[in-house]
């Protein structure tokens, strides 16, 4: 096995193959030689506990060794991968050496481990071979991954031949992209010390389903979002985006969703916190060539006098010499209109210590500037509170209260937890 991977040419820097060379290299020492049996067991042993392991992480079952193989075609973003992300129409030499390639893999992947296990005396590739895993939450392992490797490898189990599997393998690029960025939805910042950058951003696994209908009322502010995320999407001129107003409305729900709608049309999210902000120009450099579109998502954004990383995000968003790719775009939340905390000396000119206070006003509305859109989200009054409450009691299917009681204990609880809020009323309905 070995020697068929030694033949690998346009295909040859997958990443995650560490199990595949590992078994490949124990293969070999057994067809040279059968007299370190023990220790070559004990490798193949370790290899299959690391498939088992990798298995868990993204759910897996049936073929592991199929899933395996799927995997590292999936997640590896060689070259031709990331063109064949984009392109419909490849050709050239490089789909014939993509073919010799697939060869190998092909043989691979069908590769018969019954002589393997018969001279060592095990049986782990036949258990792996039709493996029934334990089930278990969809939170576990990384569902958006797990999915789009079965359906690979459901395709690649189809294929007949090396041109069947070319086909299914560049449809897959075209349909879900190569990757981490690719087979997954939403990534937050790795900020441990000294990690690579291959490693900068890690998916997050577990997004919730919310969805804009979830979310009852403010149909005006939801409009405006989609419809500026829909042109981002398409190609058209739009603009960085802020939603502001008062806490538990909806913003940060608002935007969620958005990932849950337009994921299927390339749109992709990476969670970003102000002390993380030295990261942008990195994850900017890892994302902009990518065939997706990227909202950089800033929840309760917001800056005190003494913090000055606002002046990093303004520089980012428009100011500095590289211009923002057209795949990246800004979605910030936050309490407070204008960002930077402000005082009444900000808008007076006669102050003890500065000779001119409105330039540092129009320092600290400066960047709020750089929001092209930006969507106020505020308390409801009592009546659309109440129907707020109603809607989500609906959505439960509980019906063991008539409306009036509904009504009614909504107010109470209004008064009681000392205001009205989308996010009051979700709570009004979970003490139900």
């Amino acid at each position: 096995m070995t020697d068929l991977l030694s033949n690998l040419i346009s295909l040859r820097d997958f990443e995650y193959g560490r199990i595949l060379e590992s078994i490949a290299y124990s293969i070999s020492s057994l067809e040279m030689s059968d007299e370190d049996k023990k220790e070559i067991k004990s490798d193949i042993y370790e290899a299959v506990s690391d498939l088992l392991n990798l298995a868990t992480c993204y759910g897996f079952d049936k073929n592991l060794w199929h899933c395996y193989i799927s995997f590292i075609l999936a997640m590896s973003e060689t070259p031709f991968a990331l063109v064949a992300e984009k392109s419909e129409n490849l050709d050239g030499s490089v789909v014939l050496l993509v073919k010799e390639d697939l060869k190998i893999f092909k043989a691979i992947y069908d590769y018969d481990f019954s002589w393997v296990e018969e001279k060592l005396g095990i049986n782990c590739f036949s258990i792996i071979s039709d493996y029934k895993a334990v089930k278990k939450s969809e939170n576990v392992y990384n569902k958006s991954v797990s999915e789009k490797v079965r359906f690979l490898t459901e395709e690649f189990d189809k294929a007949e031949n090396v041109d069947d599997m070319y086909k299914s393998l560049t449809s897959f690029y075209r349909s879900y992209g190569v990757g981490t960025l690719g087979l997954n939805s939403a990534f937050r910042i790795n900020d441990k010390k000294d990690v690579i950058e291959e490693d900068l951003l890690i998916p997050i696994t577990s997004i919730g389903n919310m969805t804009l209908d979830s979310l009852i009322g403010y149909e005006d502010q939801k409009k405006r979002l989609v419809d500026n995320t829909e042109s981002f999407l398409n190609g058209e001129p739009c603009n960085n985006v802020l939603l502001y107003g008062d806490a538990g409305t909806g913003k940060s729900t608002s935007i969620k969703a958005l990932l849950n709608m337009y994921y299927d049309k390339g749109l992709r999210m990476i969670e970003v916190y102000k002390h993380e902000f030295k990261y942008l120009n990195k994850i900017i450099s890892k994302i902009k060539d990518r065939n997706y579109k990227f909202i950089i998502f800033m929840d309760d954004l917001s800056f005190e006098e003494f913090e000055i990383e606002y002046k990093y995000l303004k520089a980012l968003i428009e100011g500095g010499l590289e211009t923002k790719p057209k795949n990246v775009l800004i979605y910030a939340t936050s309490n407070r209109r204008h960002l930077i905390r402000e005082t009444w000396s900000d808008r007076s000119d006669m102050s003890d210590d500065e000779l001119h206070r409105s330039d540092t006003m129009q320092e600290k509305l400066s960047l709020v500037a750089r929001f092209g859109v930006s969507i106020g989200y505020f308390k409801p009054n009592h009546k659309e509170f109440l129907n707020i409450v109603e809607g989500l009691y609906d959505k439960q299917g509980d019906k063991s209260l008539t409306k009036e009681e509904l009504l009614a204990e909504a107010s109470k609880w209004e008064l009681r937890s000392g205001g009205a809020s989308g996010r009051t009323a979700q709570q009004f309905i979970n003490s139900l």
